[in-house]
């Protein structure tokens, strides 16, 4: 089940969600057909609970937000980019176990 406190991300908030956060944001750039995507979901939905009012984990669906996805160079999902004050402090593709995804959350905390 999807965590309530995603943020689902598009051309029109992701400045106002991402840009100017005041807290560091993790963008998981994913599709709905990605195998890799669906197997690292649990755990983003586990990192938005447990990271809630510390950082935003949100999500951008690159089959809707082609835009996004181009303007930071997505070339294969998952694409994880964690933004701090407007940003790119870390970047990682592929799935990715849940422990290397919260050390780069509170490498940016």
């Amino acid at each position: 089940m999807a965590s309530d406190k995603i943020v689902n991300l598009n051309s029109s908030n992701f400045e106002d969600e991402v840009m100017k956060s005041d807290v560091p944001v993790l963008v998981d750039f994913w599709a709905a057909w990605c195998g890799p995507c669906r197997m690292i979901a649990p755990i983003i939905d586990q990192l938005a609970d447990e990271f809630d009012g510390k950082a935003k984990i949100a999500k951008v669906n690159v089959d809707e937000e082609r835009e996004l996805a181009t303007r930071y160079r997505v070339m294969s999902i998952p694409t994880l980019i964690i933004f701090k004050d407007g940003q790119i402090v870390d970047q990682t593709m592929g799935a990715r176990p849940k422990s290397d995804l919260v050390k780069m959350i509170q490498a940016a905390l």
